[in-house]
């Protein structure tokens, strides 16, 4: 069966930028969700911590592509690996810097307390999920950046070796159990936030891209089973699987049917995928990384606005919620033009002939 990407399917799917724009989105909301208590928006907010099961599918999804199209081109894991350097490192890095070289801001301690406390060689090596390891509240959204790093750093070797699909599917498969037995086991040496335990959204997103890259489906057949898995998860998530180890499963099984979904209804004429393809969810897209990595820190930054508001109620902790929207999006947007954008501008060193599907 041979690996190629169909022929409806294009390049780039524009609505997959909106669909992270919901997700940073969501983890957003999810960090304000202190201030919204007793509001009619606190329910949803508490959901928002599943924003980042969405960004692993999206993730699992793009960067398979990536891997399948391009697995048997000459500098594979050169080029793969610089990729993703340029994508992951400048930031996360930047991000280090300012939390330790700030640290009396953004950990109350000295600088040097802060950096001779700090886990270096876990942090380093993007290992420090896998271990009890004191994270400054700064760098905690750092732990799914090593989940992701850790899978494709054992997966790039696994696509260009595994060379029929059934073998792929067969890891993703286990990837998929194991991780739901691996949260029932509940074992005392794994952390909240093990690899092990959240391997079901990127997983779910690798099967997607192998099955449309395998399978002859009409967009029609593959927009129906996006739809059918978002109702299968939600309806999962809301009754047999709410509040068990099988929760996690259920959200990816409907983030897995949403991107498919917007895969297959690519370029669609209608107000849904037209809000995903451009306007605010799009520009979120855009921005999300930078978003992401650097919203707790801001948040910490500006604790001295939350203090003022702290008379006023309801109406002061909307203001808090408003006024950090507005705060990390001028900051997440500084920091895509000024300085990722730039960076990226370096992945044509390691360019690759096949797909242009992901980041």
């Amino acid at each position: 069966m041979p690996i190629q990407r169909p022929t409806w399917l294009p390049k780039y799917i524009p609505e997959l930028q909106g669909l992270r724009g919901i997700a940073v989105l969501m983890v957003v909301f999810y960090h304000c969700h202190p201030r919204l208590v007793g509001s009619w928006a606190y329910g949803a907010s508490l959901w928002g911590w599943a924003g980042v099961n969405l960004f692993f599918v999206l993730s699992g999804f793009l960067i398979t592509s990536i891997l399948l199209e391009t697995r048997g081109e000459p500098r594979y894991f050169r080029n793969f690996y610089g990729r993703r350097a340029l994508r992951i490192w400048p930031v996360y890095v930047l991000a280090l810097v300012a939390c330790y070289g700030l640290a009396p801001w953004f950990q109350h301690v000295s600088d040097g307390a802060a950096i001779r406390s700090a886990p270096w060689l876990a942090l380093i090596f993007l290992v420090q999920n896998l271990f009890r390891v004191d994270l400054p509240a700064a760098i905690g959204p750092t732990w799914s950046l090593a989940i992701e790093e850790q899978y494709y750093f054992l997966w790039a070797p696994a696509v260009r070796v595994l060379k029929r699909p059934w073998m792929l599917a067969a890891v993703l498969v286990a990837a998929l159990v194991g991780s739901t037995a691996m949260r029932l086991a509940n074992f005392a040496w794994l952390t909240k936030t093990h690899t092990l335990i959240h391997l079901d959204g990127i997983a779910w997103g690798s099967l997607l891209a192998v099955g449309l890259h395998t399978m002859a489906l009409s967009r029609r057949a593959w927009l129906l089973m996006g739809l059918g898995g978002i109702a299968a998860g939600i309806w999962a998530a809301a009754t047999i699987a709410g509040g068990t180890a099988f929760l996690d499963s259920a959200l990816a099984v409907a983030f897995a049917g949403a991107v498919l979904a917007a895969i297959a209804s690519t370029g669609a004429r209608n107000p849904l995928n037209a809000a995903l393809r451009r306007g605010p969810l799009e520009f979120y897209g855009r921005i999300s990384y930078g978003l992401y990595m650097t919203h707790i820190m801001v948040f910490i930054y500006f604790g001295w606005f939350d203090a003022r508001m702290d008379g006023y109620g309801t109406a002061g902790n909307w203001a808090v919620v408003g006024f950090r929207l507005a705060a990390t999006t001028a900051v997440a947007t500084a920091l895509w033009y000024g300085f990722e954008s730039r960076i990226l501008r370096l992945k044509r060193f390691f360019r690759n002939r096949g797909s242009k599907i992901g980041s």
